[in-house]
């Protein structure tokens, strides 16, 4: 179930806007409010059903949904076919992709959360921004992991401008703190130094971002090993960095580089493995699309979770 080939672009007030209609599994809410990103958030007032906004590959985009359309503010066809569309996991057949996961398992649980979870798809972020973003997300909440990558980017990324995106700036970014900023490159990063990372509130994760830095300055973090690899010699290779486990490269790989058989273990999926699965669990049986199993599960107790206190 690809997107329909019917893009056109549009423009607003001279803004390019890029409109895909046909779009089926796919849930702009539930793509940017499942944990995989940390630099978009709503955009309260849209004229549209849902819209998200924030910065992605050094430009502040939005992305709004009525039923099967989506509306790509501040990009035009060309950026779409060359980056939006795999970015947003809109070059993949989710359909296929499900009945994929389901063939693999009879597990009710695993059913009912393919079901609630329908329209997640996993982004295909910047390679270098989810090492680093991931790296800060250790022992931290969503909230607190958005600001930190907000005050890494003021401080050494490139002011992106947003003239023209007034309507689509997200509300929790209109005082700037760094949201119109691009996500900044190693080289930036490590000339902060980790004395100049901890001054942002990193804490003990200033060594393992400065670790991660330096290493892709000095090619001993190769991206061309990463995304031509494994997953498994993939998630040994990102662990030669101070600071990086088996979950946090397993983010990375998923959320950076399209691994989608990664399978992150956090203590939410450790809990979700424990409550619905046998002892004998392997994330591996659930087959080249076992990521995004993950990110259904993730999303389906988290939701029973909210219900539970509501």
């Amino acid at each position: 179930m690809l997107v329909s080939t019917n893009i056109s672009q549009l423009t607003e007030n001279g803004l390019p806007v890029v409109m895909v209609e046909g779009v089926e599994l796919f849930d702009v809410g539930k793509v940017f409010d499942c944990g995989q990103c940390f630099r978009f958030d709503p955009v309260e007032d849209s004229a549209h059903e849902t819209e998200f906004a924030g910065c992605a590959f050094g430009k502040y985009i939005s992305v709004a949904q009525d039923k099967d359309k989506l509306f790509i503010y501040n990009a035009t066809v060309e950026e779409y076919e060359d980056l939006w569309s795999s970015f947003l996991g809109l070059d993949r057949d989710y359909g296929e992709i499900n009945e994929s996961i389901l063939s693999l398992s009879e597990n009710p649980a695993l059913a009912d959360a393919v079901r609630l979870s329908s329209g997640i798809r996993i982004l295909k972020q910047d390679e270098w921004e989810a090492i680093c973003s991931f790296i800060i997300s250790q022992n931290n909440n969503i909230p607190r992991i958005k600001k930190l990558v907000a005050a890494l980017c003021r401080a050494c990324g490139d002011k992106i401008d947003v003239s023209g995106m007034e309507v689509h700036i997200a509300d929790a970014h209109r005082e700037q703190n760094g949201h119109f900023y691009s996500f900044p490159s190693p080289e930036r990063v490590l000339s902060l130094g980790i004395s100049g990372l901890a001054e942002l509130k990193t804490g003990f994760r200033a060594k393992y971002i400065f670790d991660a830095a330096e290493k892709m300055v000095n090619s001993e973090l190769d991206l061309d090993f990463l995304a031509n690899s494994d997953t498994e010699e993939c998630v040994k290779h990102l662990c030669t960095v101070k600071g990086i486990g088996p979950k946090v490269a397993c983010c990375a790989l998923l959320f950076g580089f399209a691994k989608l058989d990664a399978f992150p273990i956090d203590v939410w999926i450790k809990k979700v493995v424990a409550k619905y699965f046998d002892e004998n669990f392997d994330p591996a049986s659930l087959g080249e699309y076992a990521g995004i199993a993950q990110q259904y599960l993730f999303y389906y107790e988290r939701y029973l979770q909210s219900k539970i206190e509501e």
